[in-house]
């Protein structure tokens, strides 16, 4: 990495299989790395390079061990559920993430890792933010299992970097959104609306969809996780997110402009593990990564509808 590329460096990816990693596997063959993917099987293995890949859990020592030995940069994608789910078993959610994560560092210093790159979560860290757009330096007093385990995961990666270990960047990231994510997998706004818009169904809102976000298309943050790959200053956390916050009755109601149809959307009531209102302040990004989103909103948006609708043909 000497000349700021990843071009033939010796590349692990940690979750390649899934939504965000299997775009990033994707970007990093193209910009010439040697990449090696560790995880569980892809959901739509189409969506993957031709790579190296070690089927595994991430308690797996032995497993992971395999897949992190020889590469320079780990890209750190695994462990924890979801929000609402983690508050259901706080317990399970340490040890599939913290506590795995752990194991993972320990590993990395022994197998001499330079560069570690962590994929945090930029909407539950910070928790209930007391201003907006919430910039590296705001509190963070999460409101969610996941959120504190993501915040000591970054908290760990830094002290195994103090101690001597890979140097590690956490990349506290928005709402990803775009192909290959899920509709049936609850993790994803975007898909699942638009599954119900083309089932002419009711789509459950939580809340009163008064709920804001800040949403950022996968390819960009695949590129965020590059940079911070290659990346050599003083900073250890970036926001990575569009900057602007969106409720979820406004991406919906564009959802439904964009295929023509009307929302039918049916409210519940709202979940103890949602903040009300989430947006990101990216300018160390812009700075210090050189690093800012590049595919316009509506762009994003018919990406990810296409494929949905390709997707919903498949189901039939």
């Amino acid at each position: 990495m000497t000349d700021g590329t990843l071009s033939e460096v010796p590349c692990t990816v940690l979750g390649a299989g899934g939504f965000i990693g299997s775009h990033l596997c994707q970007a990093l063959v193209a910009a010439g790395a040697n990449v090696r993917g560790f995880g569980r099987r892809p959901v739509f293995p189409d969506s993957m390079p031709r790579i190296n890949f070690t089927y595994g859990e991430f308690n797996d020592r032995t497993a992971l061990a395999r897949a992190v030995d020889g590469a320079e940069v780990v890209f750190h994608l695994l462990g924890g559920t979801t929000p609402e789910v983690s508050n259901n078993d706080p317990a399970a959610d340490v040890q599939s993430s913290t506590l795995a994560s752990i194991h993972l560092f320990e590993l990395c210093r022994s197998s001499g890792v330079r560069k570690l790159v962590f994929a945090s979560s930029g909407g539950t860290v910070y928790g209930i933010p007391s201003v907006v757009p919430i910039t590296e330096d705001a509190r963070t007093d999460p409101i969610s299992a996941y959120g504190i385990n993501k915040l000591s995961v970054e908290k760990f990666a830094q002290l195994y970097d103090h101690l001597g270990g890979a140097k590690a960047v956490s990349l506290r990231i928005a709402n990803p959104f775009g192909p290959f994510q899920s509709p049936s997998r609850r993790q994803g706004l975007i898909p699942a609306a638009t599954m119900a818009l083309l089932a002419d169904a009711p789509f459950e809102v939580w809340g009163d969809g008064s709920v804001v976000r800040d949403y950022v298309y996968v390819t960009d943050v695949a590129e965020a996780l590059m940079s911070a790959a290659t990346y050599d200053g003083q900073f250890g956390i970036f926001n990575i997110g569009s900057g602007v916050g969106r409720s979820i009755v406004d991406v919906v109601s564009t959802l439904g402009e964009l295929l023509g149809r009307k929302p039918k959307l049916r409210f519940k009531a709202s979940r103890r593990a949602d903040v009300p209102k989430n947006i990101l302040d990216i300018q160390r990004a812009s700075d210090a990564l050189a690093w800012s989103p590049r595919t316009e909103w509506v762009d994003g948006l018919k990406q990810s509808l296409e494929w949905v609708q390709a997707f919903e043909l498949r189901q039939r």
